[in-house]
């Protein structure tokens, strides 16, 4: 397996938001349609949400790099006899990270292994 290192985008200070315009709706992604690059030491998250998050966006942050962000849309994932919500970071670096709501608050943290895909439900209580 070939671990590509994704460089992860600086982002505007917490509670800014970003510049970079959307689309409003995302359309679903069919069974088998996401891929994660991970091994070595990069891992990948799948945050489970609620159907009322489609399209949103959810924001990750080393803990000690608030100011580096990435993020990603949920979206509507079609599996075999079910229908779920998540948004899915692909490729991270191992590490731990906080977790940031659609209006940039920060929920939670989560630690992402090298090799493994870490799942966190929305919402974290």
């Amino acid at each position: 397996m070939t671990t590509r290192h994704a460089s992860t985008p600086v982002g505007p200070p917490p509670g800014a938001g970003h510049a970079h315009p959307h689309a409003e709706t995302y359309g679903p992604s069919l069974e088998g349609s996401v891929l994660v690059d991970i091994g070595g030491d990069i891992g990948a998250l799948v945050v489970l949400t609620p159907p009322d998050l489609h399209g949103a966006e959810i924001e990750l942050s080393p803990v000690d790099q608030e100011e580096v962000r990435t993020h990603v849309a949920v979206r509507e994932r079609r599996g075999p006899g079910a229908t779920r919500y998540a948004a899915v970071f692909p490729s991270l670096a191992a590490g731990d990270y906080t977790v940031w709501d659609p209006a940039s608050r920060p929920v939670t943290r989560v630690t992402v292994n090298g090799g493994q895909v870490a799942q966190l439900t929305w919402p974290v209580r």
